[in-house]
């Protein structure tokens, strides 16, 4: 017979089922706090460096039809 190979994922799973279902649904909970708060930082890093590529004439804003002039004018 094959060995079953135990991941860290599937660790942290079983543990998990092992838990109070009342204690799986706040980490349920948790953890969907914990992603809306990376996906925050993520999203305010990426406005700083779009921010600096801007003042440092790396990057402009407008409509599709300036990018797509633009475009077509670059030789």
């Amino acid at each position: 017979m094959g060995q079953v190979i135990s991941t860290p994922f599937q660790n942290a799973l079983d543990v998990i089922e092992r838990l109070p279902a009342e204690d799986q649904e706040t980490l349920i909970e948790i953890i969907r706090r914990r992603m809306i708060e990376q996906r925050r930082a993520e999203i305010a890093r990426n406005a700083q460096v779009t921010l600096q590529a801007f003042r440092e004439g790396r990057a402009s804003y407008g409509t599709v039809e300036d990018l797509r002039r633009d475009l077509l004018d670059k030789p």
